[in-house]
């Protein structure tokens, strides 16, 4: 089955097609028509512009390639398996949610707030995103090469592994759990509070107060620039090369970095047996 320059704006327009391919056809029109690919399977979907709503729900081994869609095209793809992007743009809102099963984004630009929440099985590679919400809940990732802008962005994750990434982003990694990031940039306040065996090896960190409350956190070669207060209430081993701005009240643990500015223990409230400070050649606390 063979859909090929045609415009589609009708409500379920192409509901519930098999082993079909949709080929350079609009999705838009009058009608104002929803869900037009709902509950279809073995889909390839290529150079194609979506402008209605709910387009891919319900939907099971598609792959969509040098595709649109746009502002109006909102929650594109919910409840799905087995999907994957290739070279495709996405505009409107909740583009993904509660999908599961090799899920795959490649090349893709991304501008959607709550992208992809609850979410799991789910592998990105040389993407670039633009939302306020991210990735919330999401479990099973694997993320390579991404270029993110975002506020409250991996929130309440499970196992995800991030290398060669680079990401803008307030209050990212609340209560995760046994996240992995490598070889990367995260800029923002306030990163990765109440985090679970969080791990970030030769990573760049950027922003004020970072990791506090933390539990299994470890760091390897890792840099920090304008991060004051950091480690409150944390169980911590790390290694930093260069400075830190401030520690503030550490649980227990150890912190190693080349200079330290300012050291904050206030034996009220964390007992400094639990913690070893170290400043090679110069000091130990």
């Amino acid at each position: 089955m063979k859909f090929e320059h045609q415009t589609f704006d009708a409500e379920r327009a192409l509901y519930g097609i098999r082993d079909a391919q949709v080929i350079h056809c609009r999705f838009a029109g009058p009608q104002d028509g929803e869900s037009a690919l709902k509950e279809s399977e073995g889909l390839l979907v290529q150079d194609c512009f979506f402008d209605l709503r709910y387009p891919f729900w319900h939907t099971k081994q598609a792959l969509l390639q040098n595709c649109t869609m746009s502002e109006n095209c909102r929650a594109a793809l919910w409840y799905d398996e087995d999907i994957t992007l290739k070279h495709c743009e996405l505009n409107g809102i909740k583009a993904f949610r509660e999908c599961h099963g090799k899920l795959a984004l490649q090349e893709c630009v991304i501008h959607s707030a709550e992208f992809g929440w609850r979410c799991s099985d789910m592998r990105i590679l040389n993407c670039q995103l633009e939302g306020e919400y991210p990735f919330f809940e999401c479990s099973d990732m694997e993320v390579d090469a991404l270029h993110m802008r975002g506020k409250y962005s991996f929130q309440y994750t499970k196992s995800i592994t991030i290398r060669n990434s680079d990401l803008d982003t307030k209050d990212a990694f609340w209560h995760s759990e046994n996240v992995e990031v490598y070889d990367s940039v995260l800029r923002g306040e306030y990163l990765g509070w109440y985090a679970k065996n969080l791990k970030l090896v030769r990573c760049h960190i950027i922003g004020t107060q970072p990791l506090c409350y933390c539990d299994g956190l470890i760091m390897q070669d890792c840099t920090m620039e304008g991060c004051d207060l950091s480690f409150e209430n944390s169980e911590v081993q790390a290694c930093i090369k260069g400075s830190i701005d401030s520690i503030k009240n550490p649980r227990c643990g150890r912190i190693q970095a080349d200079v330290i500015q300012e050291i904050i223990l206030d034996t009220e409230r964390m007992n400094p047996d639990q913690i070893q400070i170290i400043i090679p050649a110069k000091s130990h606390v």
